[in-house]
């Protein structure tokens, strides 16, 4: 029996999705960025409007696809696009909250290593550490590529929850503090564990959309959509240059 098309990615051959892809939370984000910056684009996916499609930018393949919202979903499709679609390396290009006064909104961060208290990578791989590093190769061309294109980046250890309401107040920031963490989001640390585990490559390039210390400025869901015009381009030129 063939391992192609997965139960979550309709694909029926591995050259349909390239060997970086971009992966945004939302599928319609995957969609603009298919539209606005590639060409000769193929949809590969559509399964549970989860939208994927395949260009090129200044002539080399890159994929695009969304990856939907925490650790269980981004677990499924990166693991999938990894093991049986032959992707090398997945960016992961989303929204976070800043933990830190001195985030503006739109504000870029790469994450170098993305930090949870969460048991998705012990339970999925047997890897026991909070702490998980994403690929130091494709950070490396993220700072060159920003340092050409006049780009700011701030780099630094995110925290992956799985988890975005609750009834229980707990306070983190001890435990923030003594990890370095300056943002929040919901998705790096599955996708990093994965490519551990399988010997691939991932990297999160992420946007402040919202801070507990500018609220009156967080973006609204239109805007986290349609914005993030230098993550992109940050983020199309890193995939191409990790081809070469």
């Amino acid at each position: 029996m063939s391992e192609i098309p997965t139960p979550h990615i309709e694909a029926t051959s591995k050259d349909e999705i390239a060997k970086v892809v971009l992966m945004p939370g939302d599928p319609l984000r995957a969609q603009k960025i298919a539209e606005d910056y590639l060409q000769n684009v193929r949809q590969f996916n559509q399964v549970r409007g989860m939208l994927g499609f395949t260009g090129t930018y200044k002539g080399k393949r890159v994929s695009v696809m969304g990856s939907g919202m925490g650790f269980g979903s981004i677990g499924i499709y990166s693991f999938e696009l990894y093991k049986f679609y032959a992707v090398d390396t997945i960016l992961r290009i989303g929204s976070c909250g800043a933990l830190r006064p001195e985030f503006d909104i739109m504000d870029i961060i790469l994450a170098s290593a993305s930090f949870s208290t969460e048991t998705f990578a012990k339970d999925a791989h047997g890897i026991a550490d909070t702490l998980i590093h994403g690929s130091q190769r494709v950070a490396d061309i993220v700072k060159k590529v920003a340092g050409e294109w006049g780009i700011e980046v701030h780099e630094g250890t995110v925290v992956s929850d799985n988890v975005f309401y609750t009834t229980v107040d707990t306070d983190w920031s001890a435990v923030y503090a003594e990890n370095e963490v300056i943002a929040s989001e919901m998705e790096s640390f599955a996708l990093f564990a994965n490519a551990r585990a399988l010997k691939k490559e991932a990297a999160c390039l992420l946007t402040v959309s919202d801070s507990a210390f500018r609220q009156g400025e967080n973006l609204s869901a239109q805007a986290r959509q349609d914005a993030f015009n230098d993550m992109m381009l940050l983020s199309l030129e890193t995939a191409v240059a990790s081809l070469d």
